[in-house]
């Protein structure tokens, strides 16, 4: 591994993985650390890591409550939550793709963020066949560049409102380019009565995010 490491700051180092969801899967070990991408994207520890990094900095969540972070990667998540930004509370991570959870824990070894419930699911059944309630929900569900319809829809997020303690935190990470804002604009509208997002956009030079409470 030392030596992986190493040769990484002269040359990158691939590992390709099949994915059923995201095509082809690459952990490159990259100037001294490992990523996770797709072809298009960003997975973990790369430019997503600084995205989340910066929503977590703007917002005030319970450090202590439980935190449901819907689509895992490769955990760089976890680590900010853990190692940055001291949550001790329970972490419940949902992940559709299996690969994607085996490449988690074998590579980026996501077992030492502890209490840690992982889940394979699909997030939009998750929110609404589960009772729990979380202080905090991270959502993040991108299939390579692009987040799935059906994460835009208010019924999906009015189940997941139905998850939330009274002024839970929520961070959304709503999409890349400028596409994406109409369908963005238009959710933040519809449902601001019962979750308040504030949007900022460009994040990094291209991905927006809805930062908000629970009213």
């Amino acid at each position: 591994m030392i030596l992986k490491k190493a040769f990484s700051y002269l040359w990158p180092l691939t590992k390709k993985i099949k994915s059923d969801f995201s095509g082809e899967l690459e952990v490159t070990w990259l100037n001294g650390k490992k990523v996770l991408d797709t072809k298009n994207a960003n997975y973990s520890y790369g430019a997503l890591h600084q995205i989340l990094d910066l929503a977590l900095q703007k917002t005030q969540a319970d450090r202590g409550g439980h935190t449901l972070v819907l689509g895992l990667g490769g955990g760089s998540v976890l680590q900010l939550l853990r190692k940055k930004f001291n949550f001790y509370g329970k972490i419940t991570a949902v992940e559709l793709d299996s690969k994607v959870i085996e490449i988690a824990k074998k590579e980026f070894n996501i077992q030492q963020y502890q209490p840690l419930e992982v889940i394979c699911e699909d997030a939009e059944k998750f929110v609404k066949q589960n009772d729990q309630k979380f202080d905090t929900v991270i959502v993040d569900l991108f299939i390579d560049i692009h987040v799935p319809e059906q994460f835009y829809q208010v019924e999906f997020w009015q189940d997941l409102a139905r998850l939330l303690q009274p002024k839970a935190t929520v961070i959304f990470n709503a999409g890349i380019g400028e596409n994406q804002q109409v369908k963005i604009n238009e959710l933040q509208q519809k449902i601001k009565s019962t979750i308040s997002f504030e949007k900022i956009e460009h994040v990094k030079g291209t991905n927006t995010l809805l930062l908000g409470n629970k009213i």
